[in-house]
């Protein structure tokens, strides 16, 4: 081994197990033949060469060896020691001896090093793909810089571009599910294999007719997982009509969650004037002299902008319905939103739509009331004083909330503390959940509203017994089960039933069948997770590239 005049390691004079060694830390070198090696200070340079061995035809695979002339490509290598390495690699390019063959000369390839019109060893340009699926662009191409691989993020996204499809195989059982490119405005669909828990395909909307086109290009497929969306279900019945459609589980007690909502919203009032009912028998025990503080908040309330407004909207939308114009024509002469115009429309009276608005916000003083009214009428009239003790119980409020409670108690004994009704969404909460899941204080007001309002005591059983029916697989209890609702004075879980009715065959599966979009839902959270690493500016087309091989 010598030095040349630039500081070269020359190679030809090394032992073998010095040439060996070399082959150990470059061991995608090891079908050339090392000439020298250079330390350039930021990076290394080996020269190497080929071997005399000859090499088919890229055209006609016939192999040759007449050589028709030698060239130098320069590729940049996987860094060593955190340096950059490059590879010069003499190269030869050779005469096909076919006269048939339209390729009159061609250059040899080295088997996993170079590539047609490539600068990167493969080495190099694997790692490159995998930093560039992981990270994207931005972070990808610093990752890449600090593992000694200088390269710009466009490069990255260039790479993860072409890359190939990965294949689809036979899918027996698929998922399908939507999510949003630009949400609100464009949305696609993410198609998984059940069986093996991936990504095979995304389409770019989540029309009917795309689903079906895929499903023939794809046959074979048996089951058919989806949500409740109409366009799936189309699109499933033509491109696989001889596959079973199962309805998510989790989407049908979503679904049912969003009219218990309804229901809970549109008999709170019960719940109300129960509460009202109580705070009357406790203000009948002694003197009242809260009557004018509860009078001004109800009174606030009721002549609240939100409400006159909501109470005015109602009688319009009311009386244009009327008149047999329909909700776009609505729409259009008060100007309002489609949501909006359906949902006063939809409502019974004006006291479904005003009663999350007359409930107001709670007061901060709500679970302290017991301690002031328990101190008040055990002769503290000290507002500081009884400001400071529910301070340090936790009140973050000020000392002008106290007072303006505490005061119309002045002289009297305050009437015993009456807790505010529960809100409409813990009461849907506390439906839905499992009684195990309550706590003891949450079991007794359920309890309380429950026998407050035999509406919403009937929309717990009818709850109840799809929980079960859903949890233990027990489909052949869902005629039964839509037969219960039907029964009750309950308009708003008639529509959840006939929702199911119109999805009768695909809601029947889902309550029958072991199969779940759930894996499809995690996938399209890895797909919100991809687009928040590409900070929302990926094309369509990387963000499928990115879903699909990641």
């Amino acid at each position: 081994m010598k030095n040349d005049r630039r500081g070269a390691i020359v190679l030809h004079e090394l032992t073998g197990r010095e040439v060996g060694l070399l082959y150990m830390l470059f061991p995608h070198l090891r079908g050339l033949v090392l000439d020298q090696v250079e330390d350039l200070g930021d990076r290394l340079r080996i020269a190497a060469r080929t071997d005399s061995e000859p090499v088919a035809c890229r055209g006609c695979g016939t192999p040759s060896a007449r050589v028709h002339d030698r060239y130098r490509r320069r590729l940049q290598d996987l860094a060593c020691g955190g340096r950059p390495v490059q590879v010069e690699v003499e190269v030869r390019r050779f005469i096909c001896g076919d006269p048939a063959c339209l390729v009159a000369t061609f250059a040899e390839q080295v088997p996993g090093l170079t590539a047609t019109q490539q600068r990167r060893t493969a080495g190099l340009r694997g790692l490159l793909e995998r930093v560039a699926l992981a990270l994207a662009g931005r972070a990808g191409s610093r990752l890449a810089g600090a593992l000694g691989a200088i390269v710009s993020r466009f490069t990255l996204i260039r790479l993860v571009r072409a890359l190939p499809d990965p294949e689809i195989g036979r899918v027996t059982v698929l998922g399908v599910d939507d999510w949003a490119k630009r949400r609100g405005h464009s949305y696609a669909s993410v198609l998984v294999d059940m069986a093996g828990h991936r990504i095979i395909d995304v389409l770019p909307d989540r029309e009917a007719a795309t689903l079906a086109e895929w499903l023939r290009a794809h046959p074979g497929v048996e089951v058919i997982c989806r949500d409740r969306a109409g366009a799936y279900a189309l699109g499933g019945r033509e491109g696989a009509p001889d596959a079973q459609q199962v309805a998510d589980r989790w989407h049908m007690w979503d679904d049912l969650r969003e009219y218990a909502d309804k229901t809970v919203a549109a008999h709170h009032r019960c719940i109300k004037e129960h509460y009202v009912a109580l705070a009357q028998v406790a203000e009948e025990q002694v003197p009242d002299p809260g009557q004018v503080a509860e009078q001004m908040t109800i009174d606030h309330a009721e002549n609240r902008a939100r409400v006159v407004k909501a109470r005015e909207r109602y009688r319009q939308v009311q009386a244009l319905k009327a008149e047999g114009k329909s909700h776009a024509a609505i729409q259009r002469e008060l100007r309002l939103a489609p949501m909006t115009v359906r949902k006063y429309s939809r409502a019974e009276s004006v006291d479904e739509v005003v009663a999350g608005t007359l409930t107001g916000w709670p007061s901060m003083l709500d679970d302290y009331k017991p301690h002031l009214h328990e101190r008040w009428n055990s002769g503290c009239a000290n507002i500081q004083q009884l400001h400071r003790e529910i301070t340090a119980l936790g009140f973050r409020g000020s000392y002008g909330t106290v007072y303006a409670y505490l005061a119309p108690f002045k002289g009297s004994a305050a009437p015993p503390a009456v807790p505010a009704p529960p809100k409409a969404r813990h009461i849907t909460s506390w439906i839905r959940r499992r009684p195990d899941n309550l706590g003891p204080d949450e079991q007794l007001k359920l309890k309380e509203v429950l026998a407050a309002c035999p509406h919403l005591d009937a929309l717990h059983g009818h709850i109840k017994t799809f929980a079960e029916m859903m949890t233990e697989r027990q489909g052949h209890r869902l005629d039964a089960w839509i037969d219960a609702v039907r029964a009750d004075d309950l308009p708003h879980l008639h529509s959840f039933a006939n929702g199911l009715e119109r999805d009768h065959a695909a809601v029947l599966n889902g309550l029958t069948l072991p199969y779940s979009s759930g894996v499809v839902e995690g996938k399209v959270c890895k797909i919100k997770f991809l687009k928040r690493l590409m900070f929302g500016r990926a094309n369509y087309d990387l963000l499928r590239k990115m879903a699909l091989l990641n």
